[in-house]
C-alpha cells in the first residue's frame, strides 16, 4: 500500500469523492481515508439542485446519475397544516440540466467511490483518521484501520476535511451538552407513496421543518429536523412508541400533504435519526488544512444546500489548488496559505448568503407566530417559493461565477 501522496481527503461523501476526482484528473496522487462501508443509508434529502449537475458532469458521473435518479424536479410546495401552496420552480442558466433530481445516498456515495477508485484514487475504507501532525507542505496523517485497528502514517503536502455531517476531526472532538433547542434530524423510505412526480415539497411545523421527494427506484424521501424539546414532549405523550414512529406521526398529523401522500404506502427500512445539528460556518482563511462540505459549514437543510456545499466547495477549493499549478508548489507552505485566504475569500461570497437564507427560512418555518405570516405570504404570492430558490443559488452554476481554471 502506497504511503506518499500530493493530498489526503479525510471523508468520501460528495464533497471528498469528487475533489478527489478533479485531482486525480489533474495528475494528483490522492488518497481518500473513509471510516465507514459503503453502501450507507444517512439522514439526508437526497436532491441534487440543477446547479449542481453539469459538475456531476466534470466527474464523469453525469450519465449515470441520469440514468438512475428520480424524475426532473419542476415544482415546489409549501405544506403547512391542512395547506398546500404550488408553484413552478425556475429553470437552471444551463439548458443542459434544467432540472434536479434526488438521488439515494448510499447510491451517489457508492458511484462517487467507484469513480474515485477507476481514476487512481487510492481508497482506504474502513479507515478512521487518528490524527493529522506537522503543517502544510509537509502533512504526516495517522490513520487506523476500524477492523484489525492496524495503524499507518501517510504523507502528504496537502491535507483535506471533509468529513461529514454531526462529525469532527480528532482534534475537535468535545461533549456535546444538550439543550432543549437542539435540531435533531429524522429520515425514511417509502414505496408506493402518491407524490406527484416532480414536485418537492418542503414542510412547516411547530418546532422543525422538513421535505418530500421521490428518488430512485420511485422511493419517497421524507426528511425532516425537529427541536429536542418538540420531540421529548411527544414521546412523553406516546409511551413505548419509538423517535421515529412518533415522528412519522407528527408530520402526517401537522401536514396533511405527507399524510395524503403517506396514505398507501409502506416505510422501506427503519427510521434515520442523528444530530445535533451545528449550523454554522466553520472554514476560516487561517486553516492549516482545506475544509470543504460540512468540514466547511452546516447549513440548515429546509433549502438542500448541503449537497451544493459539498459539490461546488470543493469544485472551488480544486480551482485553487489546481489553477496556480501542482508539483512545484504543493510544498510550499507561504502557497498554500495563500491558496488558503484565496478559497475561503471566494467561499464566503459564494456561500455565505445562502446560509444565511436558509437560516432565515428554518426559523421561520418551525416557528407558529412567524410562519402564519408566511403561509400568507405565499398564498397570496405563490412566486416567492421560486424566487427564494433562484435566492438560494438553485439555478445557476459555480462554474458560471467564478474565474479560476476549471479543476477538469
Amino acid at each position: 500500500m502506497k504511503t506518499h501522496f500530493d493530498a489526503v481527503i479525510v471523508g468520501a461523501g460528495p464533497a471528498g469523492s469528487s475533489a478527489a476526482i478533479w485531482l486525480a484528473q489533474a495528475g494528483w496522487r490522492v488518497a481518500l481515508v473513509e471510516k465507514q462501508t459503503f453502501p450507507r443509508r444517512k439522514v439526508c434529502g437526497e436532491c441534487l439542485s440543477a446547479s449542481n449537475l453539469p459538475l456531476l458532469e466534470t466527474l464523469g458521473m453525469g450519465a449515470a446519475f441520469a440514468a438512475l435518479a428520480g424524475p426532473e424536479l419542476r415544482q415546489v410546495a409549501l405544506m403547512r397544516g391542512n395547506h398546500t401552496v404550488v408553484a413552478e420552480l425556475p429553470t437552471a442558466d444551463d439548458s443542459r440540466f434544467p432540472w434536479g433530481r434526488a438521488l439515494g445516498r448510499e447510491t451517489l456515495d457508492t458511484l462517487l467511490l467507484e469513480q474515485a477508485q477507476s481514476k487512481g484514487v487510492q481508497v482506504m475504507q474502513p479507515w478512521a483518521l487518528q490524527g493529522f501532525y506537522g503543517g502544510p507542505g509537509k502533512w504526516r496523517c495517522e490513520v487506523r484501520r476500524v477492523d484489525t485497528q492496524t495503524l499507518l502514517n501517510l504523507h502528504a503536502p496537502v491535507a483535506i476535511d471533509a468529513h461529514g455531517s454531526w462529525e469532527a476531526l480528532p482534534s475537535e472532538r468535545m461533549h456535546h451538552v444538550c439543550n432543549v433547542s437542539d435540531l435533531l434530524a429524522f429520515k425514511a423510505n417509502f414505496s408506493g407513496a402518491s407524490l406527484p412526480p416532480g414536485l418537492l415539497p418542503v414542510l412547516s411545523f411547530e418546532g422543525g421543518y422538513g421535505g418530500m421527494v421521490l428518488a430512485d427506484q420511485g422511493l419517497l424521501t421524507l426528511a425532516c429536523c425537529i427541536r429536542r424539546d418538540r420531540l421529548t414532549a411527544l414521546r412523553l405523550a406516546s409511551p413505548g412508541a419509538s423517535a421515529g414512529e412518533v415522528v412519522e406521526t407528527l408530520l402526517k398529523r401537522e401536514c396533511a400533504g405527507v399524510g395524503a401522500a403517506l396514505l398507501s404506502a409502506t416505510r422501506v427500512g427503519a427510521w434515520l435519526a442523528t444530530g445535533s445539528l451545528a449550523t454554522g460556518i466553520r472554514l476560516r482563511a487561517d486553516d492549516p488544512v482545506f475544509r470543504i462540505g460540512n468540514a466547511a459549514a452546516e447549513a440548515h437543510p429546509i433549502t438542500g444546500e448541503g449537497m451544493s456545499l459539498a459539490f461546488q466547495g470543493a469544485w472551488l477549493l480544486c480551482t485553487h489548488l489546481i489553477g496556480s499549478g501542482v508539483h512545484p508548489t504543493l510544498h510550499d507552505g507561504t502557497w498554500q496559505r495563500a491558496v488558503g485566504h484565496a478559497y475561503a475569500k471566494d467561499w464566503h461570497q459564494q456561500f455565505g448568503p445562502r446560509l444565511r437564507l436558509a437560516a432565515a427560512l428554518a426559523h421561520l418555518a418551525m416557528r407558529p407566530a412567524l410562519a402564519a405570516p408566511l403561509l400568507a405570504l405565499v398564498r397570496a404570492w405563490p412566486g416567492f417559493l421560486p424566487l427564494a430558490a433562484t435566492w438560494g443559488g438553485k439555478t445557476r452554476s459555480i462554474t458560471t461565477t467564478t474565474t479560476t481554471r476549471s479543476p477538469s
